[in-house]
């Protein structure tokens, strides 16, 4: 089955990678993380069914997420103060 082939999740997180740059916001990041943890997974002998690919995949992409999160986002209390208006320029 294509879902349970090393090379399908590796090549989803390169192009999942692909689509951060192109659209940055550390949102896809986190699952091309998740993708690359399956493949490498499935690489290195993990036999397991879809449904339990995907259940890794969505905790380890969630796990990335809380992780980037919590060193690149805003900080508890932090707020976004705009010094200047772009358009009273």
């Amino acid at each position: 089955m294509l879902a349970t082939t090393w090379w399908v999740w590796l090549t989803a997180a390169v192009l999942l990678a692909i689509l951060e740059v192109l659209a940055p916001g550390y949102v896809f990041v986190g699952f091309a993380i998740g993708a690359a943890a399956v493949g490498l997974g499935l690489w290195l002998g993990l036999s397991a069914g879809w449904p339990w690919l995907v259940l890794i995949f969505a905790l380890v992409s969630l796990a990335a997420w809380l992780g980037l999160r919590a060193v690149l986002g805003v900080r508890k209390g932090q707020v976004k103060v705009w010094d200047r208006d772009i358009n009273e320029d």
